[in-house]
C-alpha cells in the first residue's frame, strides 16, 4: 500500500508495512507500539488504537507517521544510489547490520560486519565519516541509522530494500534468503 493510500481506518499493520518506521515514531511521540502494554495488533486500525491510547488525534498521528516516515527517506539511498557512492572516489564504510551468521552466508563484498568494537570505534571516529548500513530487508535498518545519526554521525545512510534489493538489482551472484522472522 502506498503512503498516499494511508487513512485513520487503515490496519496497524498495512501502516507498518507502508511506513517501515511507523512503530519507531509511534513509541518516541506517543509511547505506543515499543512494549506488550502500549502494543497493538495489526487488524487494530489507527483511530482504534487512538481510541484506545486516551482518545488522541488520529489524523495528527497520521500526520506525524507520514512526517517521520519522509525524514526516514531522507536517510535511505536506493541500491542505484548505493552502488554510485561506492564506486564514487570517497566511498562510504558499508557495514552489515545483520546477524553473524548471515554475513558469513553471503554478504555485498567489502562490508564490514557490525560488532561492538567497530560500532564503539565508529562513534569515537570521525563524525564527518559517510557510513553506509544495510540488513536483510531494509525493515531494521532505520533503526540502525536513526542510532548512528543520534550519535552524531550525520552522513550515516540506509541500503533501501537491504541486501535482498541488492542482490536483485545490483548484484544477482549474491544468493537470496527468506528468514522466517523476518
Amino acid at each position: 500500500m502506498s503512503s498516499d493510500a494511508l487513512t485513520i481506518d487503515t490496519p496497524m499493520g498495512e501502516i507498518l508495512e507502508a511506513l517501515p518506521g511507523a512503530r519507531r515514531a509511534l513509541f518516541a511521540r506517543y509511547h505506543l507500539g515499543g512494549c506488550q502494554s502500549c502494543g497493538f495488533p495489526p487488524e487494530e486500525s489507527l483511530s482504534a488504537l487512538a481510541k484506545r491510547a486516551g482518545d488522541l488525534d488520529a489524523r495528527e498521528m497520521l500526520a506525524h507517521l507520514l512526517e517521520a516516515h519522509e525524514h526516514d527517506r531522507a536517510m535511505l539511498l536506493t541500491p542505484a544510489e548505493a552502488k554510485a557512492a561506492l564506486d564514487s572516489d570517497t566511498p562510504p564504510l558499508l557495514v552489515d547490520t545483520r546477524t553473524r551468521e548471515e554475513h558469513e552466508a553471503v554478504a555485498i563484498p567489502g562490508s564490514e560486519f557490525m560488532t561492538e568494537d567497530l560500532q564503539q570505534r565508529l562513534f569515537a571516529g570521525d563524525p564527518q565519516r559517510a557510513i553506509l548500513l544495510y540488513d536483510h530487508t531494509g525493515r531494521h535498518v532505520l533503526d540502525h541509522c536513526s542510532w548512528f545519526q543520534g550519535h552524531g554521525l550525520k552522513h550515516t545512510r540506509a541500503l533501501e530494500g537491504g541486501i535482498d534489493a541488492w542482490s536483485q538489482t545490483i548484484d544477482s551472484s549474491l544468493r537470496r534468503y527468506r528468514l522466517e522472522i523476518d
